[in-house]
């Protein structure tokens, strides 16, 4: 008798309480009351250090619980005009207190992951003490980064959220990847993408620095392609 081999589910978002919007993206039901939303308010692009292009022009309203402010960065070299436009922006959202902390979402390379922790660690410091920093992680770094560097990026965050796809695709072998969270040392979150085949791994649910899944959520168009 042949052994019956379970199907791995999609990843619906009405199943879950945190999400990733994109400009673009319509909002989901399941936003209103989240645990954390995070929006991505601008990209600092290739080819100019000096400007953090704005896609979010006005500050969001939500009831989140928490909320967090997110720049896409293709490089580190930042000109001082570009924080200063992070900073106002942070201000801005933050309001009466309502925003959690900024999120960069940098691609590092694993060798790289020391430089970028210095990075880091530098925008902490120009961050108003009641906002915290959080960054994007390749599910690479844990499994193959160094002690050192795994150190250096957990003194400089208080979070990261570790990315378990591509564009609209679950990455082969994240049950793989991701035993290795218990050397982050850190609170972390996994996003995973709407609609992408997902079997949640059991070892996170007894992790106590395991803060929970984020959704990537997609525009229509992409929707019928998540794997």
């Amino acid at each position: 008798m042949s052994e019956i081999v379970s199907q791995p589910e999609r990843v619906d978002p009405a199943d879950y309480d945190a999400f990733y919007l994109w400009p673009g993206v319509e909002p989901v039901e399941q936003m209103r009351g989240a645990d954390a939303v995070y929006l991505l308010w601008g990209e600092l692009r290739l080819d100019n250090p000096a400007q953090i292009v704005p896609l979010l022009q006005t500050p969001p309203r939500g009831q989140a619980q928490e909320l967090w402010l997110v720049v896409r960065a293709e490089r580190l070299d930042w000109s001082e005009s570009a924080y200063t436009q992070l900073l106002d922006a942070a201000e801005r959202w933050n309001g009466s207190g309502g925003l959690t902390g900024v999120q960069i979402d940098f691609d590092s390379s694993t060798g790289g992951l020391r430089g970028y922790a210095e990075f880091l660690a530098d925008l902490k410091t120009k961050l108003p003490n009641d906002l915290q920093l959080s960054a994007t992680g390749l599910m690479d770094w844990q499994a193959n980064a160094s002690d050192e560097s795994l150190a250096a990026m957990a003194s400089a965050l208080d979070e990261i959220v570790v990315q378990a796809y591509q564009n609209t695709t679950t990455l082969p072998n994240y049950d793989r990847y991701l035993r290795a969270t218990e050397r982050l040392d850190i609170p972390y979150r996994v996003a995973v993408v709407e609609g992408g085949e997902w079997t949640a791994p059991k070892h996170l649910a007894g992790d106590p620095y395991f803060k929970g899944y984020v959704v990537f959520l997609l525009a229509p168009k992409f929707r019928g392609g998540a794997r």
